[in-house]
């Protein structure tokens, strides 16, 4: 079975919905993220949430072109959550052929998180979409092992962990715990580079995932190790989100370098 490929959202480094559909049939991806919903406050996104021109744009795009929309960004789950808030973006995703839904814990309180996160999966599960869950160190869900329980807790055809090699490399977590993760509660994994060694803090943390990852093979990150234990059939989302670089060589470029790195590591060349 041949693996595929996502065009991971922060990939495209700033570049539309519409050319970054371009971009990802351009260098033989087969599919792509959108990010509908914010990161956060200083997120600063296209409306492909609110304009319903530019979601026809994006459709008549990926028509034309034969890539699909994997994943689309995020839900964040926080104290004050309401489920049925979400509703206008499933409504959009759906209709742009989503498969998956990015979703990020930044709740501390682990019943509350545990409840939503679960009722979560059961209204994605009316849309046929996946809740796949992203451990990030400074979310409230900081490392593998959480995110498996969470994920294992929701008992849900829905519920999954989304591995990141990044996040994977920064909390802590061990590719024993790697190893024995059933390939059936992942969907896809995000795969970089980072650099090795690296400032701790939570800012820094922040700022090296959204904008200075590492093409693969060009930080300190033991990625070999991790290639070994990804699944053969597992969609890959490669994830370089380098505002330095694209400035220097621009979005296409980065997003060429960064599949052609990924394929090499992984052994799809």
């Amino acid at each position: 079975m041949t693996r595929a490929y996502s065009l991971g959202y922060l990939t495209c480094n700033g570049a539309d919905p519409v050319t970054s559909v371009r971009i990802a049939a351009d260098h033989g991806y087969d599919m792509i993220s959108f990010r509908l919903l914010p990161a956060g406050p200083a997120d600063r996104l296209f409306p492909l949430l609110q304009d319903d021109g530019l979601a026809r744009e994006v459709k008549a795009a990926m028509r034309d072109t034969g890539v699909n929309l994997a994943d689309a960004e995020m839900i964040r789950l926080a104290p004050t959550t309401e489920i049925a808030s979400f509703t206008p973006f499933l409504d959009r995703i759906s209709d742009l052929g989503a498969k998956h839904v990015l979703v990020a814990v930044d709740d501390t309180d682990h019943s509350r998180s545990q409840d939503n996160y679960t009722a979560l999966c059961h209204r994605l599960g009316e849309y046929m979409l996946t809740a796949d869950l992203e451990f990030m160190p400074w979310t409230g869900v900081k490392d593998l092992a959480h995110a498996r329980r969470m994920v294992e807790t929701a008992n849900h055809p829905a519920a999954a962990v989304l591995f990141d090699t990044l996040h994977f490399d920064r909390c802590g977590a061990s590719l024993d715990e790697f190893r024995d993760l059933p390939a059936g509660l992942m969907n896809y994994v995000q795969i970089c580079d980072g650099p090795v060694p690296y400032d701790p803090s939570d800012e820094e943390l922040i700022r090296i995932a959204r904008t200075a990852r590492l093409i693969p093979g060009e930080g300190g990150i033991d990625l070999a190790a991790i290639a070994a234990l990804v699944p053969k059939d597992m969609t890959v989302s490669v994830e370089v989100p380098n505002h330095a670089l694209a400035a220097e060589i621009g979005a296409s470029e980065v997003a060429r370098r960064a599949l052609a790195a990924t394929k090499k590591l992984l052994g799809d060349l």
